[in-house]
């Protein structure tokens, strides 16, 4: 009974740190579910003063554990790599919890870049408000050490996409101008949307056709995009949702989910536009 209440209560943190750490979905619903598992074992045999801070160690650990596990696959994945796509479902209290924060494909791409501990620290500290006194207990570093790594990760983080200056329903607007632009074919209206030096970023992962390395300019992006279009069946359709915490584009083919895109803003302006089609990393929204 106590461990289902604790799960009501810290699952969307917990699966917040989790996806945060691994980019994947699938991997921090497995992380949280093994941790409530573990601690329902550990708590039967001794007395767990600090069970927030007990339970986000388990998840930490489990998501570096997973994310050194990965590491090598990583070095041979096909293409470029996105993080599974967070898509509100508008009921999900994880996906809710996560909403509150920054957590746009662009930062999660820059966090990648970090080191297992740095990532851990760095968003325990930024993110979540950790002291370093608790930062310590759940990484089993020092104080002082988690300091050091905090500041030496905030370093490599300080190119991290700023807030857009648009709200959201202005970006939404722009998304679907831009939606409406392609599938009328008007170019010119889709070139005033982005910017001129936007950047394109697919992950097929090998498992569908996918540019491997990124598309730049305006010119090429649109090039592309209008190509895809007119390969894409009768039967397909787009659907404005949520994605990573900004207005996106879910195109779905014979009612399941083919492609996610999520933008990003700079000024009023399209600056990148990510597209997840790798089918593995699309799994956990297909009905």
């Amino acid at each position: 009974m106590e461990t289902e209440k604790l799960y009501q209560t810290y699952k969307p943190l917990l699966f917040s740190i989790a996806y945060r750490m691994t980019g994947s979905i699938a991997d921090a619903e497995d992380l949280v579910h093994e941790a409530f598992l573990t601690y329902d074992r550990i708590s039967s045999e001794k007395v767990i003063e600090n069970k927030k801070a007990y339970l986000c160690k388990i998840v930490m650990n489990s998501s570096i554990d997973k994310m050194r596990s990965a590491a090598s696959r990583r070095e041979v994945y096909v293409g470029e790599w996105l993080p599974e796509p967070l898509v509100d479902e508008g009921g999900d209290p994880s996906q809710t919890y996560l909403m509150k924060e920054s957590i746009s494909t662009a930062y999660l791409l820059l966090l990648q870049q970090l080191s297992e501990d740095e990532r851990a620290v760095f968003l325990l500290r930024e993110v979540f408000q950790y002291s370093y006194e608790e930062i310590s207990a759940i990484i089993e570093k020092s104080p002082s050490n988690c300091r050091q790594i905090f500041h030496r990760a905030k370093k490599s983080m300080e190119n991290r996409p700023k807030a857009p200056s648009l709200d959201f329903q202005s970006m939404r607007m722009r998304v679907e101008q831009f939606t409406m632009a392609l599938q009328k074919g008007n170019i010119h209206k889709m070139l005033e949307l982005l910017k001129t030096d936007s950047v394109f970023i697919s992950d097929g992962g090998g498992k569908v056709k996918a540019a491997l390395n990124p598309i730049y300019t305006s010119e090429r992006i649109v090039f592309l995009f209008t190509s895809i279009m007119k390969k894409l069946p009768e039967n397909s359709r787009m659907e404005f949702r949520v994605v990573n915490g900004y207005p996106g584009v879910v195109i779905l083919v014979n009612d399941l989910v083919a492609y996610v895109v999520s933008l990003e803003f700079h000024e009023d302006e399209i600056s990148r536009i990510y597209m997840v089609a790798n089918p593995e990393k699309l799994a956990h929204l297909q009905k």
